[in-house]
């Protein structure tokens, strides 16, 4: 992937540090960078990547013919408009999560990836940069627990406060929790379960530690339902500051013969490191350390870009990933806080 050439437009999340650092490791070449602004994540991404040169204007890169795929982590409302004109220019696309907060955005992208030939994808980094994941995905499809009949994933997150932009406290701006933080766990669902749709059963948001914040939703939850398993997502801001980690993410993946646990960035009971992996079913009960596992996605969507395909992730998935996300937003019950503002 030496000659796949690359561009940033918009770093006002830190999730672009690893969609660039995913790319770059390949052999990629980044031939600039632009945001509007300077955002809080520009000071980190000049110290990770100071070679890249920063480029005046975005259409200096969009109009560069050599630029095959630009990495988009602008603040979540502006990221479909900036694929869009991505994607018109003749690149490629990989966004950050959200990819887009309403359905109207959704339905733009839909239209323009049909009429451009070209990739919108969404770096799910709870799925895409945890090496458990690939581990438990490995042993789902070996058969270790049999048939996957439900998820449960739980996407705690440290508040961070005195870091936070001003965009982090507007819904507008955010698309609220269920379509921020939650599409990571809808992409997990539909993946462990092979669904290609599902419905939407329950959902709600709440505020309910940050009343002098009514624009920020601190919790959140969803029940899905498919032909092919169950689902249940909690996501909040609650992780306190004793955990040595900014979030416990947990996910628990049943089947008809057993069960597997991912504890994703800490386990609390005491283990070192990162990504543990929990199995469970007739033969054995046993913790592995599944840190070493491959991270496909990066290497899959290089050659996807390539090779005009769909190994990194199916299109379709990842289209239905937002239109739940943003469904189960909409249709969320307003909790604690929140309630004051109806």
């Amino acid at each position: 992937m030496h000659d796949l050439k690359l561009a940033v437009i918009g770093v006002d999340h830190r999730h672009i540090y690893g969609q660039l650092a995913g790319m770059l490791a390949l052999g990629c070449t980044c031939k600039g960078w632009w945001t509007k602004g300077n955002p809080q994540p520009v000071e980190g991404f000049v110290k990770r990547f100071p070679d890249i040169p920063r480029a005046e204007d975005r259409r200096i890169l969009l109009d560069d013919p050599e630029i095959d795929l630009v990495l988009i982590a602008d603040i979540p409302a502006r990221r479909a408009a900036l694929a869009i004109e991505s994607m018109r220019a003749g690149k490629d696309v990989m966004t950050d999560k959200p990819g887009c907060t309403t359905l109207e955005q959704l339905e733009a992208i839909r239209e323009t990836a049909a009429e451009t030939g070209r990739i919108w994808s969404i770096d799910f980094s709870e799925r895409f940069e945890v090496p458990a994941v690939s581990k438990a995905a490995e042993l789902v499809s070996a058969g270790a627990i049999g048939t996957v009949v439900q998820t449960v994933g739980l996407g705690p997150h440290r508040l961070n406060r005195a870091t936070r932009p001003g965009w982090f406290f507007d819904d507008s701006q955010y698309g609220g929790i269920l379509c921020d933080i939650a599409s990571h766990q809808i992409d997990q669902f539909l993946f462990f379960t092979g669904s290609t749709d599902a419905e939407i059963v329950s959902a709600s948001i709440g505020n309910f530690a940050n009343p002098g914040d009514p624009g920020l939703q601190d919790f959140g939850e969803v029940l899905l339902r498919s032909d092919k398993g169950q689902g249940y997502i909690r996501v909040d801001w609650y992780t306190p500051d004793g955990l040595p980690t900014w979030g416990d993410g947990r996910l628990t993946i049943l089947g008809t013969e057993g069960y597997i646990e991912l504890r994703k960035y800490v386990d609390v009971a005491g283990r070192p490191g990162t990504d543990h992996l929990f199995l469970v079913n007739g033969t054995t009960c046993e913790h592995i350390d599944a840190s070493a596992a491959p991270l496909p996605y990066f290497g899959n969507l290089a050659h996807d870009v390539r090779d005009r395909t769909e190994t990194a992730m199916g299109q379709a998935h990842c289209f239905k990933v937002m239109e739940l996300a943003i469904r189960a937003q909409a249709l969320a019950a307003r909790l604690g806080h929140l309630r004051e503002g109806e």
